[in-house]
């Protein structure tokens, strides 16, 4: 492993003035923190939502603080809406500097009672609606050679297992992992990669249902699943937003923003090494 294995490189986003930021999920919570955040500092932003209105409010905003923005209602779990996202974007603007994969969903509830419902909702979402991103946006900026940036949204979620998460936490360490791989994959385009692993942030992911395609809506009867009830602070969207901006510009490939998963994470790290050293010689 290089000294640079575990650093998300890229090159020229050290600054926002001029750029093209395209957010997923940037109706609300962290996605709009985001958005809002890249506009004071001279992005032109595009917001994605499922929630047309939600995005439109979002673009209204960054509007205010003097940005050009452009709202899209998208589904990231259907992959020709996200195609068409990136038609309008390139349209447009004919560049993206910056694609932050945000958009999320959670179920709660055991994995012995997850349905397939909530399967195909949350990894459609949650790991889909990432690979859609990239698959759409990703060849034209290697194309344009400018590099840039990309921002997945994972969780602690995707670092540390909670038990009544399972569906969650499978979502969210494939895009952890997807980001690490991802990182390595473009640095030789000059194209930097962050994950955004945070715990508790005021946002209406837990309210994500209001948006649950009816089809994937579970069957009537079935038990409604007790909500996790998280460790540490609860941050705002826009502490998360920070914290991620400085590491893109920064070319950071991790924002832990609670210390609060430190402890989990390095018992979880004590227990690896442990099932290392206890191997059997062969």
């Amino acid at each position: 492993m290089s000294a640079r294995d575990d650093h998300g490189g890229g090159r020229d986003v050290t600054s926002f003035a001029g750029k093209v930021a395209v957010v997923t999920g940037g109706g609300s919570g962290i996605g709009r923190a985001l958005a809002l955040q890249l506009a004071r500092e001279g992005a032109r932003v595009v917001v994605a939502d499922v929630d047309e209105a939600d995005a439109l409010e979002t673009v209204r905003l960054a509007a205010a603080a003097g940005s050009d923005g452009l709202a899209v209602r998208t589904n990231v779990a259907e992959r020709d809406e996200v195609d068409r996202l990136a038609e309008r974007v390139f349209e447009r603007y004919g560049a993206v500097h910056v694609l932050c994969n945000n958009a999320g969903v959670v179920v709660h509830g055991g994995l012995e009672a997850a349905t397939w419902e909530d399967w195909q909702w949350v990894l459609g979402v949650n790991l889909w609606g990432v690979v859609h991103g990239l698959l759409a946006f990703l060849p034209r900026m290697i194309a344009r050679g400018e590099g840039g940036h990309v921002v997945n949204t994972a969780s602690m979620a995707g670092l540390i297992a909670s038990r009544g998460l399972g569906v969650y936490n499978t979502s969210k360490y494939a895009v952890v992992g997807l980001s690490e791989t991802l990182a390595k994959d473009l640095r030789p385009h000059g194209i930097g990669v962050t994950v955004v692993c945070p715990m508790g942030v005021t946002t209406r992911i837990r309210a994500a249902d209001r948006n649950r395609p009816a089809a994937l809506r579970r069957a009537a009867g079935a038990p409604d699943a007790e909500e996790v009830t998280l460790i540490g602070r609860t941050l705002e969207p826009e502490d998360v937003a920070r914290r991620t901006l400085e590491a893109v510009r920064a070319g950071e490939l991790y924002v832990i923003t609670h210390d609060e998963g430190l402890e989990p994470l390095r018992r979880r790290f004590q227990r690896l090494e442990e099932a290392v050293r206890r191997r059997p010689e062969v």
